[in-house]
């Protein structure tokens, strides 16, 4: 029985891409010409400028038109079926998990240096207007922007608005909604989040 251990070990490091850098010289023979071959095909279909040493899983859907480049910083990886649409600048060594939607609407999504998306964050950089007078989807769309700090840990499935700013080494926590600019070492939890502590005090 011929069992493909090469496809599994593939599917692992697409929906656990921190695996990726701690692979033995073994696994790295085949990895990383398939890292390459995957991040050169992105680079020719989409405006994007990839860092060195980076992990993006082929599940991944990352789409930037000219004017809405997606940037990578060195060591910066992207999931299984996260969903990226520029403008988006991330630092080095950003982690984006499985399932995240992030779209940069016109002002863009900024992440700093070691920041953490957890799986099925939700981080849009627009809104809609609402005006009752016309449908929803017939309104202008607004965009601020959304800036992420760095060293910041966004917890399973929180959500960040447009206008946003999160300070360095901040905690969003699991399911937070957030809506209002959140200061340095922050703890946030809750709908709408709200803090609950200081980094520092721990």
């Amino acid at each position: 029985m011929n069992i493909d251990y090469q496809t599994q070990h593939k599917k692992r490091l697409s929906w656990m891409p921190w695996l990726y850098f701690s692979l033995k010289p073994k696994h790295l023979i085949w990895a990383e010409p398939w890292q390459q071959h995957i991040q050169q095909q992105l680079s020719l279909l989409e405006t994007v400028e990839i860092g060195s040493h980076c992990f993006i899983a082929p599940e991944a859907n990352i789409f930037a038109e000219p004017g809405r480049t997606i940037t990578l910083g060195d060591k910066c990886m992207i999931a299984a079926e996260s969903f990226l649409h520029g403008p988006i600048t991330m630092g080095n060594e950003v982690a984006i998990n499985h399932g995240s939607s992030l779209d940069g609407g016109k002002a863009g999504i900024h992440i700093g240096d070691r920041t953490r998306i957890a799986n099925n964050v939700t981080i849009y950089a627009f809104n809609h207007g609402m005006q009752p007078d016309s449908p929803i989807y017939q309104q202008g769309v607004s965009s601020r922007g959304i800036t992420i700090g760095e060293d910041v840990w966004v917890g399973a499935q929180a959500g960040i608005v447009d206008g946003v700013t999160i300070g360095n080494q901040a905690i969003i926590g699991m399911g937070c909604i957030v809506t209002k600019d959140v200061p340095d070492f922050a703890i946030m939890a809750g709908n709408p989040a709200r803090k609950i502590g200081d980094r520092r005090d721990k």
